[in-house]
């Protein structure tokens, strides 16, 4: 039996659905119980838990032969941020301890050996921490930034012909579609348990700012530039379009992080093979663009 958790979101949902099409047991996390029917449809087991519940979570995930796990984004008004990501960190690791199942994935990140400097990464640093001295079996898969991260920026940058990031000009990151992240922790999880180990996962290629503008241009069909603004900058942005201070100056951590050269793979990421054109053709495909 494969727990999977997050399957309300983009990477969950990938994992689920191909361990179910490859016929393997699947039994699902949800907060909702009305949100595990459309997965039970499909042939799946459905747990009520809330990652917060240690108590839900050990009993789901008791008996497993892997789990897919995370620490869900942060809300874009969300307050209160490093309070909240304890105490999911603390419950994650107590019911991996007393559960014990065979093998963890973790959705991790890129700059996840770091306690510090890396904007919202840092919260994954003690989860990783604590798995590995629960002596279960767990595989990092660090993936680089998710391409569906510029969905919110493509009404703007199409309407005023530019695209506006904290990056510096000239500075290739990584990024990776959520499919591409399902699919891996999925062969992941059934590959079985090679001790406790990090895998880095990126897209096809790594891409500057001026390639990304590209990239929305080719999907948009309408020229658009990228312009690369100072992080500061940036985060005065984010707090004027609603996201909450704590949230805006985290994330203005991380930009700054990559431009400087901390944030970075320290191996060969294994690579995916959708391109952000394709995932942003997708992306302004969607009513919301």
């Amino acid at each position: 039996m494969y727990v999977i958790a997050g399957v309300s979101g983009h990477t969950g949902s990938v994992v689920a659905r191909t361990l179910l099409a490859a016929g393997q047991p699947v039994r699902v996390l949800v907060r909702d119980a009305a949100k595990g029917e459309p997965w039970r449809a499909l042939g799946a087991e459905v747990a009520v838990a809330d990652l917060a519940d240690q108590a839900a979570l050990t009993v789901a995930l008791t008996g497993a032969t892997g789990a897919y796990l995370l620490l869900p984004p942060s809300g874009w008004t969300q307050t209160g941020i490093a309070a909240e990501r304890k105490i999911k960190t603390a419950s994650l690791i107590g019911a991996v301890r007393a559960a014990r199942p065979g093998h963890v994935v973790l959705l991790s990140s890129v700059g996840a050996e770091l306690s510090e400097g890396n904007g919202p990464i840092k919260y994954i640093h003690p989860l990783e921490q604590g798995l590995r001295d629960s002596g279960v079996p767990t595989t990092f898969l660090r993936a680089s930034s998710f391409m569906e991260n510029w969905g919110p920026m493509l009404g703007g940058a199409l309407a005023g012909g530019a695209l506006y990031y904290g990056i510096t000009d000239g500075v290739a990151f990584g990024q990776v579609a959520t499919e591409d992240i399902g699919k891996t922790a999925a062969r992941l999880l059934l590959e079985g348990p090679r001790g406790t180990r990090v895998v880095e996962l990126a897209g096809p290629a790594d891409l500057t700012l001026q390639d990304v503008a590209q990239a929305v241009s080719a999907a948009a069909g309408k020229p658009i530039k990228g312009v690369s603004v100072p992080p500061a900058a940036m985060v005065q942005a984010l707090i004027g379009q609603g996201a909450s201070s704590e949230l805006a100056e985290s994330l203005g951590e991380m930009v700054a992080g990559i431009s400087a050269g901390a944030i970075k793979f320290h191996g060969t990421p294994l690579r995916g093979t959708v391109t952000l054109e394709q995932r942003l053709r997708g992306l302004l495909a969607t009513p919301a663009h």
